[in-house]
């Protein structure tokens, strides 16, 4: 427990406070911000709209990468002594990244009208499709230097571009919302990533001699084998989710109305809102130390430390939360909104089960088990689809926040079977010394 505390306090925390707190902080006083404008100018109505942007335009862009960004930061990480192993990483993941984004830039941009067909039902908002398709290249040529520059943990130069990226990004949101309501908020969603153009810009600068280590020549069939585990699992996790939260809000559109769509949106807000800290503590702290552990007894020791010490307090701030939900949406949205209230329950107890069953699960990751990752990822998209569309049927609206707590409470309790004899198992000897 002592070493647990001590480091969190001296690494996870330093460096939360160094590198990411401050870029946390200013993403969720934006989004705050954002999200009452939106509720103030807009309603529920274009909350819904926004929502199912906001998705799609997640799953284009990790698909715009390939998925490459973490397998990339990984292998910089790793090959930034060897020129000969970082040329081929390089040069391999930019071209193959710069393939696949026009492709997908050109799909979007001819087939506007069925893409807004998808994710905009009855309304023709087309030309935002086509600016998306346009910014699509910028923000995957963004994500490659970034990658580089986080490999080569150059991390404070990303951290005053992120922030300065997001108080331009919400200036320019609150400027297209007041003068155009829902169409601008929309021009928004698309083009603020672009914003962060700053950052190929000031990275392409500061590694510019990194800019001749990029070849055609270098590109390498090896090192794209090699990178295609981190791209699966993310091309998973990042395409289906977003794919499913489109399909369950037409449906809420279809079935019960926009509006009820627009609270549902709304609810998935303040859930990704307090969502934020712990999510950055998780990925600081887990997956490093995960990556550390070499035994079962230590990776037990380490999962239930976690959950007596940062748990509880997370438990009590959704308490906290729940308790004060009429003041957290007059606060946050306004009246018209009312109607949430009614979600904050089941959203609550799903989040807690969600991140529960996310500090076991970044074993998979930092032990390489990608199958297993794979394999239980879409086990939880199908879940959720599932069990919204039936828990909808059934009881309206609040079905949907019900099927985000059935999939997640199913979800942990496969990853406890999973890890099952690690955890609550009799340990061997064996055990006790080798993982």
């Amino acid at each position: 427990m002592k070493k647990f505390l001590h480091y969190i306090n001296t690494e996870v925390l330093v460096k939360s406070a160094n590198l990411n707190t401050a870029n946390i902080s200013v993403k969720l006083i934006a989004g705050l911000i954002i999200t009452k404008f939106i509720a103030v100018f807009i309603g529920p109505e274009g909350m819904s709209l926004i929502g199912n942007l906001r998705n799609f335009l997640s799953a284009v862009q990790s698909f715009a990468i390939a998925g490459l960004y973490q397998g990339v930061v990984k292998f910089i990480g790793r090959f930034k002594n060897n020129v000969v192993e970082l040329t081929k990483t390089i040069s391999t993941v930019f071209y193959f990244g710069f393939f696949s984004s026009m492709l997908l830039s050109f799909l979007c941009y001819y087939n506007a009208e069925y893409v807004n067909d998808l994710i905009f039902l009855y309304n023709d908002y087309t030309y935002v499709i086509k600016y998306l398709a346009l910014v699509l290249p910028f923000y995957a040529l963004n994500m490659f230097v970034f990658s580089i520059m986080n490999g080569f943990s150059k991390y404070k130069i990303l951290l005053i571009i992120n922030i300065i990226g997001q108080v331009l990004g919400l200036l320019v949101t609150l400027l297209l919302i007041w003068q155009n309501n829902i169409d601008g908020a929309l021009v928004a969603v698309v083009i603020t990533p672009a914003l962060n153009l700053l950052i190929t810009i000031v990275g392409i600068l500061y590694r510019k001699n990194l800019m001749s280590s990029i070849k055609i020549s270098s590109f390498n069939f090896g090192t794209l084998k090699n990178l295609s585990p981190y791209m699966t699992m993310a091309l998973v996790s990042t395409i289906a989710i977003p794919i499913v939260l489109i399909i369950i809000r037409n449906y809420l559109i279809t079935e019960i109305g926009i509006k009820e769509a627009g609270y549902w949106e709304a609810m998935n807000r303040i859930s990704d809102y307090y969502l934020m800290f712990i999510n950055s503590l998780v990925t600081l702290y887990i997956l490093p130390r995960f990556a550390e552990l070499n035994s079962k007894k230590a990776f037990r020791k380490e999962v239930f430390n976690f959950y007596k010490t940062v748990m509880p307090l997370f438990g009590v701030l959704l308490l906290i939360i729940y308790f004060t939900r009429a003041y957290v949406v007059s606060f946050l949205l306004n009246d018209e909104f009312r109607p949430v209230e009614d979600l904050f329950g089941y959203q609550i107890l799903g989040d807690f089960m969600r991140v529960l069953s996310m500090v076991i699960a970044y074993q998979f990751l930092a032990k390489k088990m990608f199958a297993h990752f794979i394999i239980l990822e879409i086990f939880l998209f199908v879940i959720m689809y599932f069990s919204s569309i039936y828990l909808i049927d059934v009881f309206g609206l609040k079905g949907a926040v019900m099927g985000h707590c059935l999939s997640y409470f199913m979800h942990f309790a496969i990853i406890l079977l999973i890890f099952g004899s690690s955890l609550f198992g009799v340990l061997t000897e064996d055990d006790k010394r080798q993982y």
